[in-house]
């Protein structure tokens, strides 16, 4: 176990994070952790639900004195977003992380931690396991594949469930509680096209050293976008022909690095006028020109223009701020993943917005862009916004027990990043909901670390909600 002896009072869930992250559990990639967690319930003999998509529902009966109280759900899921530095070889969608303490945060060696939500996992885990934490009717809620749109929980039966509190921990910051949140949809534009000639003298240009992060939190950071980047390079090329382009790795993540091989006339001086644009706000920005060995199949002039322009004119970034909260995005688009594929090229897009008109909007423009370049279109992973409650008694004990504990009020906030509590609200009728978290940074990218004195306090506050709910 990991060497914690300051935060022993944690020292339960810290045991389960680090068990989980023995285990693979990557977006699209989760029947192993749900196989654990549907064994650990049957160790304990306690009653649990598991569904095609790997969903998992466990539930613990209320300890003494706590029967008559509403059930308390706990929530949050099991996938993580794969992200790692270029030279790790680490096979994320077998292999377990390997994770180790460094002063106050727990990270994993050249990869995303898998704290957004591994601390949920965590947490519920602790409290299933335990006899000493008081609890009304208990009701561990582990949905799959929310990374890439909120997939488990829009495949849930909700009627499984006899909760309608439900405290969601899928939030990373401490003392800040998440009371509604933008709804999204993702994207997929398929340019369809067939390399020809084979091409001698190729060039590989690639990006990296961009900051990246979460597609939601951090869209409005000034983050920049490293397939955009490319292509506005790759515009500036006489006589492009590609023959492979790459870059990000999950569509809600800003990509922080890209890739393209082609043959044409690029000049180091045109990379660098365009890099040194960008380096105010990227200061690790490094792109890098080299010649490429030997010849490929590559793209004719015509389509490589296509795809260079399709990505130029995808919107990525804020496209509005909201008018009633000061300093929120109200819509956003991120192209997180462009990739080569035997039927030409692939582009991924991560839609936001607090309201469904301004979606709707992005989401015809997007359609527009690709009806332009011939490209097709497929959408998924679409969810509601869930929209802030005036009344709710689950946030007015949340935030006695708070200033209570800690002798200050917490922030009550509404975010631009998608939760499940969306799916959620309208799929459970009257439910009451509040997403926490503890301190956790650089989500989505490998520089991801979690504090461990915040994990800890959340941990003592929640068992304390629990106990006064």
């Amino acid at each position: 176990m990991l060497n914690i002896p300051d935060f022993q009072n944690a020292e339960a869930p810290i045991r389960f994070f680090e068990e989980i992250s023995k285990i693979p559990h990557i977006s699209e990639h989760t029947e192993k952790i749900a196989d654990y967690l549907v064994n650990f319930a049957k160790e304990r003999n306690l009653w649990y639900s598991r569904d095609a998509a790997n969903n998992v529902i466990i539930r613990k009966p209320a300890t003494t004195g706590y029967e008559n109280r509403p059930t308390v759900i706990f929530q949050g899921h099991t996938d993580m977003v794969a992200d790692k530095v270029k030279d790790c070889t680490l096979d994320m969608e077998n292999e377990g992380l390997k994770i180790f303490r460094d002063g106050d945060f727990i990270r994993a060696e050249g990869t995303t931690l898998g704290g957004d939500d591994g601390v949920a996992i965590a947490y519920a885990l602790a409290v299933l396991d335990s006899d000493d934490i008081a609890h009304p009717e208990f009701e561990a809620l582990f949905t799959s594949d929310e990374e890439i749109g909120l997939l488990g929980a829009a495949a849930l039966d909700a009627s499984l469930l006899n909760g309608k509190t439900m405290i969601n921990i899928d939030s990373d910051v401490e003392g800040v509680f998440t009371v509604g949140c933008a709804g999204g949809m993702r994207m997929d534009l398929d340019l369809t096209m067939k390399k020809g000639e084979k091409c001698d003298g190729l060039y590989t240009l690639s990006l990296s050293g961009l900051l990246g992060g979460h597609s939601g939190t951090e869209i409005d950071k000034g983050r920049i976008n490293a397939i955009k980047v490319l292509a506005e390079i790759l515009s500036v090329a006489e006589n492009v022909k590609i023959a492979e382009i790459s870059g990000g790795n999950a569509d809600n993540a800003i990509p922080r690095s890209a890739e393209c091989v082609f043959g044409g006339n690029l000049s180091e001086n045109a990379v660098s006028n365009i890099v040194e644009k960008y380096r105010a706000a990227e200061p690790n920005i490094k792109a890098v020109l080299e010649k490429a060995d030997g010849n490929a199949s590559v793209f004719s002039m015509e389509n490589s223009k296509r795809i260079i322009e399709t990505v130029i004119e995808i919107p990525s970034g804020v496209a509005a701020m909201c008018e009633d909260i000061p300093g929120l995005p109200e819509t956003s688009s991120n192209l997180g993943i462009i990739k080569t594929s035997d039927n030409g090229v692939n582009v991924s897009v991560s839609l936001r917005s607090s309201k469904n008109s301004e979606k709707n909007k992005l989401r015809l423009k997007i359609r527009a862009i690709a009806e332009k370049f011939s490209a097709s279109v497929g959408e998924r992973g679409e969810y509601p916004a869930w929209e802030y409650k005036k009344e709710s008694h689950l946030r007015e004990v949340m935030r006695k027990v708070y200033s209570d504990m800690y002798a200050k009020e917490p922030e009550i906030i509404t975010i631009h990043a998608g939760l499940e509590c969306g799916i959620f609200s309208n799929k459970i009728e009257g439910l009451d909901c509040v997403s926490i978290g503890p301190d956790n940074f650089d989500i989505h990218t490998p520089e991801e670390r979690l504090s461990i004195s915040s994990f800890a306090r959340v941990w003592d506050y929640l068992k304390t909600v629990l106990a006064r709910i």
